[in-house]
């Protein structure tokens, strides 16, 4: 088991804690949008509802600074760059709406940051249990929701870094744009900007930072924030109904073009159906395991481009492939294809608020297809069609609703659903989850040290025990297995599958498209009608 370090002390002799920011005022007070709100009210010690990243480091020749120190005091000075890093949350009364964000006017960098050691040999697969184990602690919900754990005692002589965040604080894009405040893009940091501090609040600051917002403060946020809500709801109405109405051919104007909008409905069908029972599918329990594999990022470019596909079509074949060979192992390759549920982000081009802005779609993964270029092209016909439905109805999506009653229902939901093994019951709806995240493509440091892997972990549920999270990264694409224990004893068979699957699809031969062969098929008779006209003429003009 890792032996966690104790804290090291800031030169002073103290506790490092962050200097206190602006004063807490009802005015302030952010309410948790549904979406983020429904990821704290579904939590439960079998599910939680976090999401993380591992990271290896490269530290440079001669480092002899204490690692998770140094880390520590970077942050200290940059929370003001990131006010999510300092978002608590305060319950409403009885819970009978969605909590709101306040701030905390002094963060526990202590707690928030610590390290722990490996115990020899340190090696890789020490790294990912370890990291499995981290994912399975639920944040402490009186604090900022996160945590970064300094992993140390790597046989490779580096030094490894595990962040995780709560899932309501943000989605995968805003966790990318994090990345520029926990990180650097040069081995030297920055001097960190300062916070502007207007003058009238200095002198009330200290005494008036700390203050709860009090009950009236509270509900007067819910109920402004729902009331927002049904109005929103109540004006985008007549576009949700013209949309839906174009998407099922029952009249009204659809924003997506003829020829996209009949072939998303063509090929729609096969992703709205129920996936087979797989051993990855049934009741979970907390513990995690996790895998982590690195693929170069131009080789898979290479195969979109000669398979006239998108990357993110490559991304689903290479783990359509490892499922393949993993249940092969472990059961058998159902008939009927797997189900992948597949987020699809509705942020708009500029937006930066640390929210969930993501909804959910499902992609038919083609698992019952042998050939690794024919599953491929199945793929990518299959998740064209989700695409384009996402495109035309991105704008009505909703990722706010109301809240009043909410965290009643979902948690009770989220309880009941649990207890009564109903996921091992009736036929999943998606069978595994499986999101691409663009990531940054410069290379990152942390306090000197340049990272050379990024692996995300994410979160598995009821039902579906496995999450396939993939980051670019730096000329990378790395592959995080999140997995629960009881569904998938070894991540590390999965991650083996998917290098696999990667030399098979490299290995495939190359077919042309379809569409080349017909245009030339066509071309023939064009030119060949007159002379067989012609000679059906000729013999009577012979005699």
């Amino acid at each position: 088991m890792p032996t966690r370090k104790k804290t090291a002390p800031t030169p002073e002799g103290a506790p490092l804690t962050a200097a206190p920011t602006r004063r807490q005022s009802p005015a302030t007070l952010t309410p948790l949008s549904g979406l983020d709100g429904a990821f704290l009210h579904l939590e439960t010690p079998a599910t939680p509802m976090h999401v993380a990243s591992l990271h290896r480091f490269d530290l440079p020749p001669g480092y002899r600074k204490n690692f998770a120190a140094e880390i520590r005091r970077q942050l200290a000075r940059r929370l003001h760059l990131a006010p999510v890093l300092t978002r608590k949350l305060a319950p409403m009364p009885l819970q009978f709406a969605n909590p709101v964000w306040i701030e905390d006017p002094a963060p526990d960098m202590d707690w928030h940051v610590t390290a722990l050691r490996l115990p020899a040999p340190g090696t890789n697969e020490q790294l990912e249990d370890c990291a499995g184990e981290l994912h399975a602690q639920l944040l402490d919900r009186s604090r900022p929701l996160w945590q970064i754990t300094v992993i140390e005692g790597l046989a490779s002589g580096q030094v490894a870094y595990y962040v995780k965040i709560h899932h309501a604080l943000l989605d995968g894009q805003a966790g990318v744009m994090l990345a520029q405040v926990l990180f650097d893009v040069s081995p030297t940091p920055p001097a960190a900007r300062r916070k502007k501090v207007a003058a009238a609040d200095d002198a009330t600051e200290s005494a008036e930072s700390a203050g709860s917002p009090g009950l009236l403060a509270l509900a007067g946020a819910a109920l402004k924030h729902d009331a927002a809500q049904y109005i929103k709801l109540v004006r985008h109405l007549p576009e949700v109904v013209t949309t839906l109405g174009g998407l099922l051919g029952l009249g009204g104007a659809s924003k997506a073009p003829p020829k996209e909008s009949s072939s998303a409905k063509g090929g729609l069908g096969q992703n709205f159906a129920f996936g087979p029972n797989t051993p990855l599918n049934g009741p979970i329990t907390g513990e995690r395991g996790f895998a982590g594999v690195s693929l170069p990022l131009d080789a898979l470019k290479a195969l979109a481009a000669q398979h006239e596909a998108k990357l993110n079509d490559i991304v689903l074949a290479l783990c359509s492939g490892a499922l393949r060979r993993y249940l092969a192992a472990h059961g058998g390759v159902p008939r009927k294809p797997l189900i992948a549920t597949m987020p699809i982000s509705l942020r708009r081009p500029g937006n930066t608020e640390y929210t969930t802005q993501a909804t959910l779609s499902l992609v038919n993964l083609q698992t019952h297809v042998a050939d690794p270029v024919q599953r491929l092209q199945a793929i990518r016909d299959a998740a064209g069609a989700v695409k384009a439905l996402a495109r035309t109805a991105k704008n009505v999506i909703p990722t706010d609703f109301p809240s009043i009653g909410l965290p009643w229902l979902l948690q009770s939901l989220a309880t009941l659903y649990g207890k009564s093994k109903l996921a091992g019951a009736i036929p999943p709806i998606a069978n595994v989850v499986i999101s691409n995240v663009p990531g940054p493509q410069l290379p990152l440091y942390a306090a000197g040290a340049r990272m050379t892997d990024y692996w995300p972990l994410s979160i598995t549920e009821h039902g579906v025990g496995l999450n396939i999270t993939v980051m670019s990264y730096a000329g990378t694409v790395g592959f995080g297995f999140t997995t629960a224990r009881c569904a998938v004893p070894d991540a590390r068979e999965l991650s083996a599958a998917l290098q696999a699957a990667f030399d098979e699809l490299r290995a495939g031969p190359v077919k042309r498209p379809r569409a080349r062969k017909t245009v030339a098929k066509k071309a023939a008779p064009k030119t060949a009608a007159p002379k067989k006209a012609a000679a059906k003429k000729a013999p009577p003009s012979s005699p």
